[in-house]
């Protein structure tokens, strides 16, 4: 079985972490475990007058890398394997579209994301999943 856990460096998305760790005992196979980090694009208007583009992709990975270090202590700490990946775009639509690159069974993801603002302003990343996703999610709260 396929796993993808979405991760953005906030305490839901590590329960969704613990959740599939502890699922281990009762699946009938150790999951195969994806974590991905969706950064926002930044480079949008007048910033590449300023920024260079490895600027730009330094902090992308920086900050995927930042959000994804809890999940991946856990998971090392449980011993289990595991792939990450860091990605840039929309977050919703950027999980669901790397689930089926990497053919998932399964998304696993936390009930809330790490900036409540934008989940105001722009919709939740969990509805706009649960919306697009062909394949079963899993929200943990």
């Amino acid at each position: 079985m396929k796993i993808l856990i979405p991760v953005d460096g906030s305490d839901s998305a590590v329960h969704a972490v613990e959740h599939v760790i502890a699922s281990r005992g009762w699946l009938k196979e150790t999951p195969e475990v994806f974590l991905l980090n969706v950064q926002w694009k930044i480079t949008a208007g007048n910033v590449k007058l300023f920024i260079d583009q490895d600027t730009v992709n330094d902090y992308y990975r920086e900050q995927g890398l930042l959000a994804l270090a809890a999940a991946r202590q856990k998971l090392d700490a449980a011993g289990m394997a595991y792939t990450f990946h860091i990605s840039i775009g929309t977050p919703a639509e950027a999980i669901v579209q790397y689930a089926a690159e990497q053919q998932v069974d399964q998304i696993a993801l936390g009930a809330r994301g790490e900036n409540t603002l934008s989940t105001l302003l722009l919709g939740s990343v969990v509805n706009k999943v649960l919306h697009l996703a062909k394949l079963p999610v899993l929200v943990v709260r």
